[in-house]
């Protein structure tokens, strides 16, 4: 799976989760030059507290367009140490040429 924004890969992998809907990317797998911290959090009642990123790519900035759980509920414990994108962020799977 790839996730793309503006023209570049943000995040490139082949073990990404799918949890509620969403694909999930493991943090290793991003390209932290995009990512740039951000100070706005949330909290989900089962999943627990969220981090975000704000994006930033040539110039664009996409402010909380990234987020993870660093310390996820039990419900939601699967999803620890990956990271999911906001609407607008195209996720595709790249297909794979065969021989």
């Amino acid at each position: 799976m790839k996730a793309k924004w503006n023209n570049a890969t943000l995040a490139e992998s082949d073990k990404t989760i799918e949890f509620e809907g969403k694909i999930y990317f493991p943090k290793k797998s991003l390209n932290r030059e995009f990512f740039k911290k951000s100070a706005k959090t949330t909290f989900s009642p089962w999943k627990g507290n969220a981090v975000f990123y704000d994006l930033e790519v040539d110039g664009k900035k996409l402010e909380g367009g990234a987020w993870y759980y660093p310390d996820p509920k039990k419900a939601a414990e699967k999803i620890k140490k990956y990271v999911t994108f906001k609407e607008g962020i195209e996720l595709f799977e790249e297909q794979k040429e065969e021989d």
